[in-house]
């Protein structure tokens, strides 16, 4: 059994829905026990948060083999009041340049 990720101490940016959303929507394929390890996260807690996803229309998914195929709804609007009109591809869209600004050939 692999080891529980290290816990983080303190506040973040981003919940663990959206962590998860960004992990997806980086590659569709991927196995809930590799959105664990690039989250830090519990696998359990993953296929919670996947659960979450789905049934609120965010996220669904297609079994390929022994594997799923996610797929991301990009125009559900975000949940919290204060982000009214704020998109899911909006958001992954800031977190994909976000990144894009970190990569070693960015700099």
């Amino acid at each position: 059994m692999d080891a529980v990720p290290e816990s983080h101490a303190g506040w973040t940016f981003l919940t663990n829905h959206a962590r998860v959303l960004a992990a997806i929507a980086d590659d569709h394929h991927a196995r809930i026990r590799d959105i664990a390890a690039h989250c830090r996260l519990t696998e359990r807690t993953v296929q919670k948060i996947i659960t979450d996803l789905e049934r609120d229309g965010y996220l669904s998914h297609t079994r390929e083999g022994r594997g799923n195929i996610y797929r991301i709804d990009p125009s559900k609007v975000l949940r919290h009041p204060a982000e009214a009109g704020l998109t899911v591809a909006s958001l992954l869209s800031l977190l994909v340049r976000a990144e894009a600004g970190h990569s070693p050939s960015a700099q």
